[in-house]
């Protein structure tokens, strides 16, 4: 069985999903690729990953780079894993882009390149926002693509980080 919880963010109530030990999707609501289907399946409950993904998310919007992470759960392809894990090791305030990913992947598995817009899609279907920090992503030039959470969402969070960004671009 599945459960879930609400935590009210800043930016808006968030949506956690938990198997009773990992936490295995937070959401921002009407983030796009959630499905929330589940919450029918699912129980609403308390649970211990809940209360250290509640302190996690609290630490991260008092402005506090937190010195945990809640346990995690990354089942999907090798692929969007590896990505996944990338993404977990971009400094609280850094960015990286698509194809500086594509870069390190393409390295670790000799080959000579990868694609960034394959990159681009496991970083979109990142179940578990923020604390999987794909809104640390950027395009080529500093091009400010995409969040699933509404590119809003992006800019604040990494306004919130310290960064400014009046240095990147924005799609038209």
């Amino acid at each position: 069985m599945n459960y879930f919880n609400f935590y009210n963010s800043p930016l808006g109530e968030m949506l956690m999903e938990s198997d009773g030990e990992r936490l295995l999707g937070l959401w921002f609501e009407g983030e796009k690729y959630f499905n929330n289907d589940f919450i029918d399946k699912s129980k609403d409950k308390d649970l211990s990953i809940f209360q250290e993904t509640k302190e996690w998310l609290d630490s991260y919007f008092n402005g506090d780079v937190p010195n945990f992470t809640p346990k995690l759960a990354m089942d999907n392809s090798e692929f969007r894993k590896e990505v996944w894990k990338i993404l977990l090791s971009i400094p609280y305030g850094e960015t990286m882009t698509y194809g500086e990913i594509a870069k390190i992947i393409a390295k670790k598995r000799g080959l000579l390149r990868m694609s960034a817009q394959a990159v681009g899609g496991a970083v979109g279907h990142n179940p578990i926002s923020i604390i999987i920090p794909c809104h640390r992503v950027i395009g080529a030039g500093g091009n400010l693509t995409g969040y699933a959470g509404g590119l809003d969402k992006k800019v604040w969070l990494l306004e919130h980080e310290g960064l400014d960004v009046s240095y990147f671009s924005f799609p038209k």
